[in-house]
């Protein structure tokens, strides 16, 4: 542990999958003493009152009840990136503790991921590798094709700030933009993208060649494209997911996949995550996973961190939060 001066933040810990970044731990010690879980456990008497705030990453420490009692002088939950639904905000509201996140340093990183995720399934990047690269090629045909992406329409099923950043680097390919969302946008917002609002999620399906998913996950969203919602698709349609996976009934994806109901999926989430290594999703071709990286620069990691310091750092000091989740 560092400074006994400074803050106690407790921290996951700094090794394995849930460590926090190794680049950014000289940052953090500048401005807390940061205490592992490990630590935590071994001691709680003595470590939990002195825990002001709880630093997540990659949703660790995981936050419950029990945690939430043991830390008497908790003030803030600092949450990287711009999902909420690890976490119980009407829980830990009722322990008078705050919470913060970052949506502003996910959103670019994260739109791009989409439109690359996109244009992999759409030109069938990862299989084309495949191939280039496997000892029993010996000649490519030319009757190897993908599916266009100039000049067809994609449909963004969330049009909050990735959802919107998406749009943004569509219309650069020339695309046909169709939002659906909770709330339509404003005129001139959707002017400036050129994007039309479908006030019902079916119409968007059916008229989309590329269904990307950029919501948030609740209750309401919760398995929002199932076995129906696939069935309405264009059979040439490509699903990308970069949002969470419980947005998708994962067995009627593979189904539809199976059977040429739709042509591709492209997923950066999934439920669990990593998926089992026998699930079906790994086996099939016209499927591209990748390892929920929708924020995974160097860039959009530090900003996220010096986001969630300066949210801590105006908490412990009574100054209005910045990235404040407030309890709708």
């Amino acid at each position: 542990m560092g400074d006994q001066d400074l803050p106690g933040v407790l921290v996951s810990g700094f090794e394995g999958p849930s460590g926090i970044c190794k680049d950014h731990v000289g940052e953090l010690q500048k401005h807390f003493t940061l205490i592992t879980m490990h630590e935590l456990l071994e001691n709680k008497t003595r470590l939990g009152p002195k825990i002001q705030a709880v630093y997540i990453w990659n949703r660790e420490p995981a936050i419950n009840q029990g945690l939430l009692q043991s830390l008497p002088a908790l003030k803030i939950i600092a949450n990287p990136g711009a999902g909420l639904d690890h976490l119980d905000l009407k829980l830990i509201d009722s322990f008078g503790v705050k919470v913060a996140n970052t949506p502003q340093a996910v959103s670019s990183p994260t739109a791009d991921m989409g439109v690359a995720l996109l244009l992999a399934a759409a030109r069938r990047v990862v299989e084309g590798h495949q191939l280039a690269t496997s000892p029993d090629t010996d000649s490519f045909s030319a009757n190897w094709m993908g599916e266009e992406v100039t000049g067809s329409t994609l449909g963004i099923v969330g049009m909050g700030s990735i959802g919107y950043k998406v749009a943004q680097r569509a219309r650069a390919f020339e695309m046909k933009i169709l939002y659906h969302n909770r709330k339509r946008r404003k005129l001139e917002e959707e002017d400036a993208v050129g994007a039309t609002y479908c006030a019902k999620l079916e119409e968007l399906l059916r008229r989309s060649d590329f269904v990307i998913l950029a919501l948030s996950l609740t209750p309401q969203t919760q398995r929002l494209i199932g076995s129906r919602e696939l069935r309405l698709m264009k059979p040439t349609a490509i699903l990308i997911n970069i949002g969470r996976g419980l947005l998708v009934d994962q067995d009627a994806l593979v189904e539809a996949l199976q059977t040429e109901v739709i042509r591709a999926a492209a997923l950066d989430v999934s439920h669990p995550e990593p998926l089992p290594r026998d699930h079906p999703l790994l086996k099939l071709k016209n499927v591209t996973l990748t390892p929920h990286i929708g924020s995974a620069t160097h860039q959009a990691r530090r900003q996220m961190m010096e986001n969630l310091v300066g949210s801590i750092l105006a908490s412990l000091n009574g100054r209005p939060i910045p990235n404040e989740v407030l309890l709708k």
